[in-house]
């Protein structure tokens, strides 16, 4: 399964919408429930899922759902 579809899977059960669709480019302003509170539970359901720990910088530097396949990239290719 690839990344994407992953995260589409993720994002369903944290915002509890099985239809729910998420592409590289959606962002917390597509997703009107997707707040501060929702990104601490998607970074450490992404994070668990993936078996990686993401940095604050790159915590911070997560503003849609390409970012966190970025992050992700990071994290399991080695380099930060």
């Amino acid at each position: 399964m690839s990344s994407i579809k992953q995260l589409n899977s993720i994002f369903q059960e944290i915002f509890d919408d099985p239809t729910l669709s998420v592409g590289l480019e959606t962002s917390p302003d597509q997703i009107a429930d997707w707040d501060s509170v929702a990104q601490v539970k998607l970074v450490l359901a992404v994070e668990e899922f993936f078996g990686v720990r993401f940095t604050t910088d790159e915590v911070a530097g997560i503003h849609c759902v390409g970012d966190f396949v970025t992050a992700m990239d990071r994290r399991k290719g080695g380099t930060a």
